[in-house]
């Protein structure tokens, strides 16, 4: 028997909010969005539900587990709404540097600090084969930036890599770590679960594929 075993990590980014302000909660949309997306899970063995502390998060995990039904929602930092890395000029190609140094530029320096730690943190808690001799299924309840961050990880792709992995509101992920082999990312951005109507909620319309 092993001392390490399989962890599957199931990643969503919260349903459609009002705004992406602190303090917004779901739409209609989202809420529909949160139950079918539990819906989805209904049936996995699934030993933790860790969301972020924002209300749009909460409400989603909420929503969530009531389709799941055995696991109680767990706020946590590091499933929170927070700029995981922020890149140098010279890390980025030439064609497409500005562009992203524009998206970030309105980053404080506290916000890029306490981003890189929180990011750290999560790898540490949601990454890699978990101790003994049963596999793990968690799920974490997060915002489109983490589920970034984390899918690059996985493929230990460079550090501002995380720009571009684009998350859908409701959208699943599910990243697997098993002992003596690299992360797989099994599933990636999948609204299958979701009605057409639902797709890509929160980006312009040329994103509704």
């Amino acid at each position: 028997m092993t001392d390490r075993a399989t962890r599957y990590l199931y990643l969503a980014r919260h349903g459609e909010a009002a705004s992406e302000g602190d303090g917004s909660g779901l739409t209609a949309a989202g809420r529909r969005q949160a139950a079918l997306l539990g819906r989805r899970l209904a049936g996995r063995p699934f030993s933790a539900l860790h969301h972020g502390p924002l209300p749009r998060a909460a409400e989603t995990a909420r929503l969530v587990a009531e389709q799941l039904g055995g696991v109680r929602p767990e706020p946590c930092e590091e499933a929170g709404d927070f700029v995981p890395y922020v890149p140098a000029r010279d890390e980025l190609p030439d064609d497409s540097a500005e562009f992203l140094l524009t998206y970030l530029a309105g980053t404080t320096a506290q916000e890029r600090a306490s981003g890189a730690a929180l990011a750290r943190r999560a790898v540490e808690r949601f990454t890699g084969p978990v101790p003994g001799g049963e596999e793990r299924h968690e799920l974490v309840v997060t915002h489109a930036f983490l589920v970034g961050w984390l899918v690059r990880h996985a493929l230990d792709a460079p550090a501002w890599r995380w720009l571009g992995v684009n998350a859908a509101n409701a959208a699943l992920t599910v990243l697997r770590y098993t002992p003596g082999r690299p992360p797989a990312v099994l599933l990636l951005n999948d609204q299958g679960h979701l009605p057409e109507e639902l797709h890509w909620t929160g980006y312009p319309p040329r994103f509704r594929f």
